[in-house]
């Protein structure tokens, strides 16, 4: 599903767009956003994360990769979350174990010129870092990061939750080379009406007539247009119709149901 459409400068802005726009400028991008808008799963799916985490993250992966002579993908990011309170030499040798095994894969052969790295270790493959969960790092380890940054020809973008940016203010150096501010937001009701009415089709639901649009309401009112809340509650409106045979559709009672199986989340 697609994650929300935070506002820049003004102007609403797709994840994509504005990741797209940070890996070609080169620039430090800063996402910020409440828990449960999608931010981790913006990333992911920018990032193609569940494809390439095997395979920079875990080395015997990695060489039954290279064994099966699969193809070379065209990624061009790499996603980092780092422990909390990562020290700064920690943060700097994951980031370039990262970029450089990152390397070894999108290289076609050994005489690639491009496998070679730029001053700082990392990869020219890799166009654009996003480290998740940003606001674990401490301010050793921020200032490492824009070291790296400094040094190497990519983009980066620094996710967090809500008060990052007032942090990150504080630090001139960095927070003089951000470029863009995305701000993560809850789903708009048409926005979140778009989500629901992809959900359903998914699930092989009538959409949208009458009850659907009461659903949809109910929905609205139980989540606030949180996207984690959402899919956790048509997860378990899934459910409530899988145990009542004969309920083809999610209605308002369907999904008052649903959240009442909801301990954590809402109230």
């Amino acid at each position: 599903m697609p994650g929300p459409r935070p506002r820049i400068a003004g102007q609403q802005a797709r994840p994509s767009e504005f990741a797209d726009t940070v890996r070609l400028s080169r620039y430090i991008g800063l996402c910020y956003g409440p828990a449960g808008v999608g931010k981790t799963l913006s990333a992911h799916s920018y990032a193609r994360w569940p494809e390439q985490r095997p395979l920079l993250e875990m080395p015997h992966a990695l060489a039954d990769w290279f064994h099966a002579g699969a193809n070379r993908p065209d990624w061009h990011t790499v996603l980092y979350t780092p422990l909390i309170n990562t020290p700064p030499g920690r943060a700097l040798t994951d980031l370039t174990g990262l970029t450089n095994r990152h390397a070894m894969v999108r290289a076609r052969d050994i005489d690639d010129p491009k496998r070679e790295t730029n001053l700082h270790g990392a990869s020219l493959y890799t166009e654009l870092v996003i480290i998740d969960e940003s606001e674990r790092l401490t301010t050793r380890a921020l200032e490492q990061v824009r070291d790296f940054y400094d040094r190497s020809s990519l983009g980066l973008i620094l996710i967090g939750m809500p008060g990052i940016e007032k942090r990150l203010a504080r630090y001139p150096q960095l927070y003089s080379r951000i470029g863009f501010v995305h701000h993560y937001r809850t789903l708009a009701a048409d926005e979140l009406t778009t989500v629901l009415t992809t959900a359903f089709a998914h699930l092989g639901l009538d959409i949208p007539d009458a009850t659907t649009t009461e659903a949809i309401a109910a929905i609205n009112r139980t989540t606030a247009g949180n996207f984690r809340l959402v899919t956790r509650l048509l997860e378990q409106a899934e459910r409530v119709m899988k145990l009542n045979d004969g309920v083809d559709r999610i209605t308002a009672e369907v999904i008052d149901a649903a959240r009442d199986a909801l301990v954590i989340g809402i109230s």
